[in-house]
């Protein structure tokens, strides 16, 4: 099981990457029928900002078929890991890694069927392959848990919360460093800003209660591996720091009614807090680096 864990990886891997490159020519279509657009040519505009020549939309479907498809097979992977470990992927950098990337796409496919927004794909992808990357680098050998791992259920569920708040965010990201790009490019072939602020603020409505389960179900956690709810921890206080951050763009979203820019950028410094929950341990060490376990 382990073997066909690694085979589907790999495939996943191999999908998430073509498309990418399926996305990046979309993206690139999409400009050139924004450009004849303006040149006078007849073209399709729909309701949400991105201009459709002829070949646009059949890149488009074939990229989202082998996102679908990378999905699949890293799905594939974690289910057949965790067969052949006999427990969630939570034990190491490597199954996490591939988890918060599964999460980014399953978030990603998720608004891209809502919204018709492809030109996402063009952020969050690379993201999620940067994780499967960085997976491909670290150990995957299969080692019994240490005794602080082994409530298997309350970890599992852990893990899970976070894969749905870190993939929301990525999407979040992405939304506003479209949105906050859009002076410099001239808005060619990207959907209209009041869709991406949407999109954005949607992300966070549904990661924002998934990041406090996370804290929650780590507290728990940490007093029965640890005899304490909370011992300031790099990565515990990195998450709190995420999730006041993010908790403060909701605030200011809702009684402040803030928009546009400064709402962007603060998703953007939210974003960069999560990678710091994610990778800090790495640096920085603390009660979450044993066996490797920097992510959770």
């Amino acid at each position: 099981m382990g073997k066909l864990a690694e085979y589907a990886f790999v495939a996943g891997t191999l999908s998430t990457f073509l498309a990418l490159v399926g996305y990046v020519f979309y993206a690139l279509s999409g400009v050139r029928a924004a450009r004849m657009a303006a040149a006078g040519v007849p073209m399709t505009t729909g309701g949400i900002g991105f201009t459709s020549g002829p070949r646009t939309a059949s890149i488009g479907h074939y990229a989202t078929l082998l996102g679908g498809l990378s999905v699949f097979a890293i799905a594939a992977s974690l289910v057949l890991r965790t067969i052949a470990t006999g427990h969630g992927p939570f034990s190491n950098m490597y199954e996490f890694s591939i988890a918060f990337a599964f999460g980014i796409l399953c978030a990603y496919y998720w608004f891209e069927r809502k919204y018709r927004q492809r030109v996402l794909g063009l952020l969050a992808l690379p993201v999620a392959l940067a994780l499967l990357a960085y997976a491909a680098t670290v150990p995957a050998s299969i080692e019994p848990l240490v005794p602080a791992l082994q409530n298997n259920m309350l970890l599992t569920v852990h893990v899970a919360t976070a894969i749905v708040a870190y993939g929301s965010f990525t999407i979040a990201f992405a939304a506003a460093l479209l949105y906050l790009i859009q002076p410099a490019t001239g808005r060619w072939g990207l959907p209209k800003p009041a869709v991406l602020d949407e999109i954005g603020y949607r992300a966070i409505v549904i990661g924002f209660p998934f990041l406090t389960l996370t804290v929650v179900l780590g507290a728990v956690w940490a007093d029965t591996a640890w005899g304490t709810y909370w011992s300031w921890d790099p990565k515990e206080t990195a998450s709190l720091v995420t999730w006041l951050i993010y908790g403060a763009y909701l605030h200011a979203r809702v009684v402040r009614g803030w928009r546009g820019n400064k709402a962007a950028l603060l998703l953007l410094v939210g974003f960069g807090a999560t990678l710091l929950t994610y990778f800090g341990n790495l640096f920085f060490g603390g009660l979450h680096s044993y066996s490797g376990l920097a992510g959770v």
